[in-house]
């Protein structure tokens, strides 16, 4: 099992930043993804980004690329998630998942999820 806590949400305003931060514990050396994930109100849960959790290479959806930055501190056992220039359309629960083989944006396809963490970004 992994559990997963995800903290630094909050209400900001356009064009702020926030820092997403994502705790993994328990069999955690049996880890090969971690992804972000978001959820609006009355939408499906959208792909944010990933990272091999013991690997070099991540990964970012498009709507994201260039706003929001992937991170991993493995001595933490931490993922984080850095969003810049928020818009009001990035406001969503955001979960971090893991699963324990090959990377895909497909939600229903990874193992263990957290908790998620509210981020609501005002006009």
């Amino acid at each position: 099992q992994v559990q997963l806590v995800e903290s630094g949400g909050g209400l900001v305003r356009a064009g702020d930043s926030l820092r997403l931060s994502c705790v993994a514990s328990g069999r955690t050396f049996s880890t090969y993804v971690i992804s972000w994930f978001r959820q609006a109100p009355g939408k499906e849960r959208e792909f944010v980004g990933a990272a091999h959790w013991r690997g070099n290479s991540i990964y970012y959806a498009d709507s994201v690329k260039g706003r929001f930055t992937i991170s991993r501190d493995n001595a933490k056992n931490t993922l984080y998630l850095q969003m810049n220039s928020l818009k009001p359309e990035d406001t969503a629960v955001y979960s971090c998942a893991a699963r324990n083989t090959y990377l895909t944006s497909l939600p229903d396809r990874y193992d263990y999820w957290g908790q998620g963490t509210q981020v609501t970004v005002s006009s």
